[in-house]
């Protein structure tokens, strides 16, 4: 118990309590907008879960904060195995699809909440990913260097797609490589050889291995000519922007918008959070989410640029590079100029793992905060293994 209090006592001394704030700000932002686009439903109970998964996020986010970012490196395969272990228990009578196709959720009998293992393995690819460049860091750019980073890319997004069959999700993992890998100092050789290589696969993945419904996702954001009454490809699309125009500047004001109060728009307190609170609050309040977000990353950039460790700098720069692809990605679907992929908007989406998981994440940035490099008697240059 003293231990605790001690660890707790150091938290309020060196953690980022800032970005804490920033934190707690927005999920009492999204709690009012998830109250707002569920009670037309009942919003008890989902504004309890959203609440209590936040309680729980700030205990992870205190608990990561006080761990050294250094323990986490030193056990990389562990770090490994375990994402490997969680994306295959997705293919147990433990895997769960809730109806979409992709079996991306695990439901265990005594947890009265679902878990989704992409949200944890963005925890740990990020630490395994700074983990692997800082063992390469005199030589980041070098073939070995550049192949063992791809390698641990490709292990957990062909896993992740064998085992859920979700691809768009992992994206994510895609885009914290890209967003680590250009911090972290790789050449700009590999990102034009990486760009060439996608635009020649681009033609045999769209003949060969993406679906119809998957294309589709792509050429209604081209092609108007495809559902234009929105009846079947564009139905959530269109709605979304029907919403969000409702609101104006200042918006129709909470509990009172017309498609949000009807329950007209799907998933209106998961992935479209954001157009709820566009007819409800307007322009204006659409601006305030996309601020305090702004905020949180930049902060993260901001601790990442003030530590003069390369561990702990590209641990901050693949948290901000999360939390930019899922923001870009979730406004964008909802303004109908991405394809829907299912991800949530951080902070404001209905959702106890991810919200949990964006804490834990943000917990790690908090620690590099309170310790921006290692103390002088645990310097060492790590093997690249």
């Amino acid at each position: 118990m003293e231990q605790f209090f001690s660890e707790l006592r150091s938290f309020f001394r060196k953690g980022d309590l800032l970005l804490l704030g920033l934190c707690l700000s927005a999920t009492a932002f999204g709690c009012l907008a998830i109250a707002s686009a569920t009670n037309p439903t009942g919003a008890a109970r989902s504004v309890i879960v959203q609440v209590a998964a936040a309680v729980l996020g700030v205990m992870f986010y205190v608990i990561f904060s006080s761990i050294d970012t250094d323990f986490f490196s030193e056990h990389r395969l562990a770090l490994v195995l375990f994402n490997t272990f969680l994306l295959v228990l997705l293919r147990t009578p433990f895997g769960e699809d809730y109806g979409t196709g992709n079996r991306s959720w695990l439901v265990f009998p005594l947890l009265p909440f679902s878990i989704q293992p992409a949200e944890i393995c963005k925890i740990t690819y990020i630490l395994i990913m700074a983990s692997v460049m800082a063992s390469h860091q005199n030589r980041v750019s070098s073939i070995p260097s550049v192949f063992h980073m791809v390698f641990h890319l490709l292990l957990l997004v062909g896993t992740n797609i064998v085992m859920s069959r979700d691809a768009g999700v992992s994206l994510i993992f895609a885009f914290i490589f890209i967003g680590m890998t250009f911090a972290g100092g790789v050449h700009l050789i590999w990102f034009l050889l990486a760009g060439g290589g996608i635009a020649a696969a681009i033609p045999f993945l769209w003949n060969y291995v993406m679906a119809d419904y998957q294309k589709d996702r792509f050429r209604i954001l081209w092609d108007p000519s495809i559902d234009p009454n929105g009846e079947d490809q564009r139905y959530h699309s269109l709605r979304s922007l029907y919403t969000l125009q409702g609101g104006g500047l200042t918006g129709q004001g909470l509990f009172n918008g017309n498609r949000v109060q009807t329950d007209s728009l799907p998933a209106q307190h998961t992935d479209y959070i954001f157009s709820s609170i566009g007819e409800e609050l307007g322009f204006l309040g659409c601006v305030a989410v996309m601020v305090l977000l702004l905020l949180i990353v930049l902060r993260c950039l901001q601790v990442g640029a003030r530590s003069p460790d390369y561990l702990r700098r590209l641990v901050c720069f693949g948290a901000a590079s999360a939390l930019i692809f899922q923001i870009m990605s979730n406004i964008g679907m909802c303004l109908g100029v991405t394809p829907v992929i299912g991800l949530t908007l951080p902070f404001f989406s209905y959702g106890g793992s991810s919200l949990v998981t964006i804490y834990a994440m943000l917990g790690l940035v908090s620690g590099v905060h309170a310790r921006p490099e290692a103390e002088s008697h645990q310097l060492y240059v790590r093997p690249a293994y």
